[in-house]
């Protein structure tokens, strides 16, 4: 006869969600300037201008000349956000896993990718005045690509750039300085042999194999979700003062959908916004 205990055997179930690996948390939020909580469609950030130097005084008892200060009025616009996720209720009783709190996880997670997304284009992209007008990066804050990939030389640039503008950590108003990162550029780095010598053995590049820190001048932030046109991808390095952001709300919810037989809806709504103040403290970085 033969033996049937196989049919006896039970299967296991798992009883946890994993969710996939992904960015959870906002890489740019406390690296940008934060406006704290914003009430209302918009909020403003004002600028003031340089004076040119003190000109001479070689006239005795003459008229007062006046000199003149730029002042200007930046205008962010907020917006806003909603995304979902339904768990059937029929379905709830019928798996060990509750997927509620992992999917407020994961909306949570790409709220922040969201931030991150709107301060990146905000640095890179137009800024609005007061009046309306469309501010656009200069081209000298920006390093073409030239058909190389992140180079030595890219980076030198850009640390002579935020030097030039007074725009870095040895300025009379010391700027933390900051620069995105994706996994392109890691490889360039690691196989450039002029940043990979012994001269730099102690670093912590060479040592994890990541850029997390302090380098060159500049903390490096790892972001994937560069612009890529074409094949030429555009990074950002900025000053945490050069960019600006607010939060009208943010809120998660749980609750029955009557109206949907019952269903669990999982939501998440905000409001957020960004802009770029300041030219000089962000420099465009592009490469292929």
């Amino acid at each position: 006869m033969p033996n049937s205990i196989t049919q006896a055997f039970v299967q296991q179930f798992d009883n946890t969600i994993r969710t996939q690996a992904q960015q959870r948390t906002s890489r740019f939020e406390s690296r940008t300037t934060n406006r704290g909580n914003i009430v209302g469609e918009s909020f403003t950030a004002n600028k003031l201008g340089i004076l040119d130097d003190t000109p001479e005084n070689n006239v005795r008892h003459g008229d007062t000349a006046w000199s003149d200060i730029v002042h200007s009025t930046r205008v962010c616009l907020m917006r806003d956000f909603y995304q979902a996720l339904p768990v059937d209720r029929a379905d709830e009783p019928k798996v060990l896993a509750n997927p509620t709190g992992d999917y407020m996880t994961s909306l949570t997670s790409a709220w922040n990718r969201r931030k991150d997304s709107i301060m990146y284009l905000a640095a890179l992209g137009n800024s609005q005045t007061k009046e309306g007008a469309q501010v656009a990066l200069p081209a000298g804050q920006k390093i073409v690509a030239g058909g190389t990939g992140f180079t030595k030389a890219k980076l030198i640039t850009t640390k002579k750039i935020f030097r030039a503008n007074e725009a870095d950590g040895e300025a009379d108003d010391p700027q933390e300085l900051y620069i995105a990162y994706t996994s392109e550029m890691l490889e360039d780095i690691l196989a450039d042999t002029t940043l990979t010598s012994a001269d730099f053995m102690a670093v912590k590049m060479l040592q994890e194999g990541n850029l997390a820190g302090k380098w060159m001048g500049f903390n490096w932030v790892p972001y994937e979700r560069v612009t890529n046109v074409a094949g030429t991808y555009s990074t950002v390095a900025w000053a945490k003062a050069a960019i600006h952001h607010g939060t009208g709300f943010f809120e998660g919810k749980s609750q029955r959908r009557g109206d949907k037989k019952d269903t669990m809806q999982v939501s998440a709504a905000g409001s957020f916004g960004a802009v770029r103040v300041w030219e000089d403290g962000v420099v465009q970085i592009d490469f292929v």
